[in-house]
């Protein structure tokens, strides 16, 4: 079975590479992941909503978010799943961007960017479809720049969505927490 899912995961970035790489979806995926590198965009966004008091449960839901995405992917799950990059399999790939020193499950700019997919769809729903755009981009050009296996990205979407969940929950019940306190 793990053998199966690893050969897939194989094919799917073969794929990718043999059959969609040209020089204008270079430039667009070089761009895609820099606005994901170290959650940049998704930090400036959520900071952003802080200012404005319609959006600041949210901002600060997102933070939360990002925080939580960060402390289980980055600082648990790759160091105790410790799957290498594409780039340490296939060596011969030329990539477009440097090596990352990390490893490679699960995506750090997927689960990023699918936590604030899920605050964006249960708080800002109007500006969701675009959010989820930009997050779509940012993980294909994972896959597409050789730094991530197609189940990493999955994984980084599980887990995005499960920091969103988990920060939306917390935060529900700390205000009503404080409701409880107050009545």
């Amino acid at each position: 079975m793990i053998d199966a899912l690893r050969d897939i995961d194989e094919m799917l970035l073969f794929f990718v590479q043999t059959n969609m790489q040209s020089p204008f979806l270079d430039k667009v995926m070089l761009l895609a992941t820099k606005a994901g590198d170290r959650g940049l965009i998704w930090i400036i966004i959520s900071v952003g909503l802080l200012f404005v008091k319609k959006t600041r449960r949210a901002g600060m839901i997102s933070l939360c978010a990002l925080l939580i995405s960060t402390l289980l992917g980055e600082l648990f799950l790759k160091n105790i799943i410790q799957r290498p990059r594409p780039y340490d399999s296939f060596p011969l790939v030329e990539l477009l961007i440097e090596k990352s020193t990390r490893y490679s499950f699960p995506s750090g700019h997927t689960a990023s960017s699918f936590a604030l997919v899920y605050v964006f769809k249960r708080y800002i729903k109007s500006c969701s479809p675009y959010i989820l755009i930009l997050a779509v981009f940012i993980s294909f050009s994972r896959i597409y720049l050789f730094m991530h296996y197609p189940l990493d990205v999955a994984g980084g979407v599980i887990l995005g969505i499960f920091s969103g969940w988990s920060a939306s929950r917390l935060f529900e019940k700390a205000i009503s927490k404080e409701r409880q306190r107050g009545s």
